[in-house]
């Protein structure tokens, strides 16, 4: 999907300066700016889904997935015109974005990972307003296709290094975070047929189950990371910053009388967008996207969470050609073929070469960190 032919264009112009956010950039996108391209990855999701028709007090099945991502931004052309009656107009500034999320464990009908989330969205900036008084912030607009819609706002900014902090998969009493209600499906080492097989399992350990941002933190170990910008958004109305909410259908918000089926009330993302020093002297610097997200659910009285992370690096198409390794395409791209060079692309193309990094077919669609 591309916006070839379309451009906003606010009528009337606004002419006076607006105050966004700093960023380091001669475009209004600011921070946003940095999202631009294609990130692909993996990453690691918990869900406990409400269970129907189960044996009395079973009312929940723990969904855990190992996960192929892919998160693609494009530049919405032209400032996005919001009009105003207690202030000025405002103009906004943003990307659209495509975000498709697979089992990387489970195949589908077509052979293929099976398909987990499809998220069509847009993350826009936003200037500083005086109705309300707002500073400079960011936003993020997405459509769930199970039947939710979020608006998270929030700020963005710089630092050196990510603050990546534990997070909990137990869920609580609804307004009570403090009161967890443990459940036995979180135990792997207990049997279960309320949680996900053994098959979905695989590469899955307890201590990132217990703690999904270990993941995270683990894709950072022996990487040097030279700048990060934090995304920090919520669509909680007043945390970190005023504006945000979430809209879930009718089977989802379920009857007033008995509550709801699955209703998604909260959601809290944080997204870091770093610069990674090359693994050799002289090599290029390479872009991943790492983002922890939580969702509540609530039902049954409580609220569950849903969490998602993932490791993505900013990658651009290439498809293999006849006598192509890993070490020519690496030399091609970064100027040399070193192993840890060469590693990078097959790390982040396993799925497809496969267990033999040695082994290239032509033809493949190989995805390539720059």
């Amino acid at each position: 999907m591309e916006l070839k032919d379309f451009s906003f264009t606010p009528i009337p112009p606004i002419s006076r300066p607006l105050r966004f956010a700093a960023g380091g950039s001669d475009s209004p996108l600011g921070l946003l700016e940095r999202l631009k391209g294609t990130w692909t990855g993996r990453g690691f999701n918990v869900i406990w889904r409400p269970f129907h028709g189960g044996p009395p007090n079973q009312d929940r099945f723990l969904e855990i997935n190992l996960t192929e991502e892919t998160l693609r931004f494009e530049e919405i052309p032209g400032a996005i015109p919001n009009r105003g009656l207690l202030q000025s107009d405002i103009n906004m500034f943003g990307l659209w974005y495509l975000q498709t999320i697979s089992d990387a464990n489970i195949k589908g009908a077509n052979g293929k990972p099976a398909g987990l989330h499809l998220e069509p969205g847009i993350w826009a900036t936003v200037p500083k307003t005086e109705h309300p008084q707002e500073i400079p912030t960011v936003i993020r607009m997405a459509s769930i296709p199970h039947g939710t819609t979020i608006l998270a706002q929030g700020v963005a900014l710089e630092t050196r290094e990510p603050d990546i902090t534990d997070i909990n998969i137990t869920p609580f009493v609804i307004g009570s975070p403090a009161k967890l209600i443990p459940f036995p499906e979180s135990d792997l080492s207990t049997q279960s047929k309320f949680r996900t097989s053994a098959e979905g399992l695989v590469g899955i350990d307890q201590d990132i189950v217990n703690n999904p941002n270990l993941v995270l933190k683990r894709a950072l170990a022996d990487r040097i990371i030279k700048n990060t910008v934090v995304l920090n958004v919520s669509s909680d109305t007043s945390t970190p910053v005023f504006g945000g909410g979430t809209a879930n259908t009718a089977f989802l918000q379920g009857s007033p009388s008995e509550g709801p089926n699955a209703q998604a009330v909260i959601v809290t993302a944080i997204f870091w967008i770093e610069v990674l020093e090359s693994p050799v002297a002289g090599g290029p610097d390479f872009h991943q996207l790492q983002y922890t997200q939580r969702v509540l659910l609530n039902f049954n009285g409580l609220s569950w969470p849903h969490i998602t992370v993932a490791t993505l690096l900013l990658t651009i198409p290439y498809t293999v050609k006849q006598d192509d390794t890993l070490s020519s395409i690496a030399a091609n791209f970064y100027g040399s073929n070193e192993e840890p060079l060469w590693r990078i692309i097959y790390n982040a193309n396993i799925g497809v070469i496969g267990p033999d990094p040695n082994v290239l077919v032509p033809g493949q669609e190989l995805n390539i960190p720059i």
